[in-house]
């Protein structure tokens, strides 16, 4: 796998049937049942619940923890991220959503760590009259999937918010998407591993090693074979990279560029904002992530443009212009960090969960905007499908062989 800025958002994947996995577990005793390649917060949720499905487990990736969540603001938003021909995942999102509280107070009470997760609410705002119409038809279409959210006149978002520009024409209010700390979170799912008893290969996995036509383990980067029953690619942007997959099988996900910036509230701005703010400002998106810490995050920019991470003048001046048009207040703050991430894309922009047409081979990648937000949904799914060869039913129409050339049955029985 190649090495870049997103390397250490490596891979995780594959499955076999119940009968074909406990065979292929007496051919590969001295290695892992589950080797996990990428340690992002994907493959770090997929290897602690599969540890806790009692499945010997191993992590590959230089840096655990890092990866495109080190980027990433946590926004926890199944509702103001709904998009047009969007449908089918948000229900996968929304069902993540629900999950969150739960998943944070085990993972935290499993680790004694602090996540940053906050049921704060997003307030999502548009400045102008085109800005309000297309804010206005997103009401709709998140009232027509059964969504929560309630339409706010300029004047109701600034009393919620009295930083926001006297511009702002109407919002929406939604209590139901919330907030989470990344770093905070991957850390914790570190943790959390170490203490299931996951072991990390702090290394880069060179090649997926095949026999007789089924993924059997991993060479690292110093020659190192790990062998394994099953094998997760789940290494982000990098998924479709790792050499040693078949062509055919290689998970369709490309690299998008974000650039974020950080910011820090001085005690005595407080409260500068109390929720996430959204807007759309000249056409374009922007968000205002306030931790309790007094961390404000602002991003983000969305770059086709490969594999490079540099953080450019032009991209910390648009954020920053249209967080002064939104919250003028904001140009008086201390900027304490940029940075640039990729994010995994895939074609229809949802993740891909499960089973490849190689058997031993799973795939958990193409998360897209939605990484942070489909954690819990997705370690669970991983975990069920490693330990029971079936992809439970939520997580079906996200399998990886929708984008086969000819669409295949979805259980790693039939797949093996």
């Amino acid at each position: 796998m190649s090495r870049t800025s997103e390397g250490s958002e490596t891979s995780e994947g594959s499955a076999g049937s119940a009968s074909s996995h406990g065979a292929a577990r007496a051919a590969g005793s001295a290695g892992s049942d589950v080797l996990v390649l990428g340690g992002g917060i994907i493959g770090l949720v997929t290897a602690w619940r599969s540890a806790q499905r009692g499945l010997r487990t191993a992590v590959v990736d230089p840096a655990p923890g890092g990866g495109a969540a080190r980027v990433a603001a946590g926004m926890l938003a199944a509702v103001t991220e709904l998009h047009y021909g969007e449908q089918t995942l948000l229900g996968l999102n929304v069902e993540s959503a629900r999950r969150y509280p739960a998943f944070a107070a085990e993972l935290s009470e499993a680790t004694g760590l602090d996540l940053g997760y906050r049921a704060c609410g997003t307030l999502a705002v548009a400045l102008d009259a085109d800005d309000r119409a297309h804010l206005r038809e997103l009401h709709d279409l998140q009232l027509r999937s059964g969504l929560e959210s309630e339409w706010l006149s300029g004047r109701e978002c600034r009393r919620l918010e009295p930083m926001l520009a006297p511009s702002v024409r109407g919002g929406l209010r939604v209590d139901g998407d919330h907030q989470i700390d990344p770093r905070r979170l991957a850390k914790a799912l570190v943790a959390a591993c170490e203490r299931a008893g996951v072991a990390f290969h702090r290394q880069w996995a060179e090649r997926l090693t095949v026999v007789r036509e089924r993924a059997r383990g991993v060479v690292l980067a110093d020659g190192t074979e790990l062998a394994a029953d099953q094998v997760v690619l789940a290494a982000g942007s990098l998924s479709g990279r790792l050499a040693g997959v078949p062509d055919d099988v290689l998970p369709p996900v490309r690299p998008v560029k974000g650039q974020v910036l950080r910011l820090t509230v001085p005690r005595t701005y407080a409260p500068f904002l109390s929720r996430t703010v959204r807007a759309i400002v000249r056409g374009g998106h922007l968000y205002l992530v306030p931790r309790v810490d007094g961390e404000l995050v602002v991003g983000a920019t969305s770059e086709e443009l490969g594999w490079d991470t540099t953080v450019t003048a032009g991209g910390v001046y648009e954020l920053l212009r249209d967080a002064h048009e939104l919250v003028p207040g904001i140009t008086e703050l201390p900027l304490t960090e940029t940075i640039a991430g990729l994010r995994p894309g895939s074609p229809d922009n949802a993740p891909m969960l499960g089973p490849t047409a190689l058997p031993g081979l799973l795939v958990a990648t193409g998360h897209f905007r939605n990484g942070v937000l489909l954690t819990p949904v997705t370690g669970d799914c991983m975990a069920h499908v490693l330990a029971t060869g079936e992809l439970p039913e939520e997580a079906r129409p996200f399998t990886p062989r929708r984008f086969d050339a000819v669409p295949a049955p979805v259980s790693v029985e039939q797949s093996v």
